[in-house]
């Protein structure tokens, strides 16, 4: 273990680790469930975790300062939550941002002139290897192509809603989603760094 010096920022630590074992334990549509032996301080242990692609997802804003929210059906949470557009890294030797881009136009019809990366998560480190990268989209316009929708995205709506606006309902806990908090959150500290964020009024 090591400790950051004074005025060293803290930063996640790899740590190569003995694998003796890994299997798979369910092949899923969109993920996988592995079991992996390993030997950690002297000890072998089994760690169960979702395998994941990872995903991207896209804060989009417009030139009033609306974020774009979409609201659909999540049977884990029994919720029609809201989230901001995103999915996941499922084609081959796509980067990030290039799935950012064709999930922006496959969920929202939406082209941006303008993209920047915000940050990237592990969205539950515990219990799956997913990394969401998180884009700012700015400079948007109608990509010109409907993309037809079914399940739970058949009926998503779809919301212009004020940055400041979401903020707040985030940090009130009336939007729960991880990924819209972090993805809004990150956005409005970009934007008051810019100079661009008027405060809720």
């Amino acid at each position: 273990m090591t400790d950051a010096g004074p005025g060293e920022p803290l930063a996640d630590e790899p740590l190569s680790l003995d694998v003796v074992d890994s299997d798979l334990v369910y092949e899923g549509r969109v993920w996988d469930v592995r079991s992996d032996t390993l030997d950690y301080n002297g000890d072998r242990i089994v760690r169960q975790y979702v395998d994941h692609p990872g995903a991207a997802a896209i804060v989009a804003l417009d030139d009033d300062d609306r974020v774009l929210l979409i609201q659909q059906y999540r049977h884990p949470i029994r919720l029609r939550d809201w989230e901001i557009p995103a999915g996941l890294l499922d084609v081959a030797g796509e980067s990030p941002l290039e799935s950012a881009r064709r999930e922006l136009i496959e969920e929202a019809d939406l082209v941006a002139d303008s993209w920047e990366p915000l940050v990237s998560i592990f969205t539950t480190p515990g219990g799956n290897d997913e990394v969401v990268h998180l884009f700012l989209a700015r400079g948007l316009s109608p990509s010109g192509r409907a993309h037809p929708r079914e399940a739970e995205e058949a009926d998503i709506r779809v919301e212009w809603v004020p940055l400041a606006e979401v903020v707040s309902g985030v940090l009130a806990g009336r939007l729960r989603n991880g990924i819209l908090a972090l993805g809004v959150l990150t956005a409005a500290e970009r934007l008051r760094g810019d100079g661009a964020v008027a405060a809720e009024g």
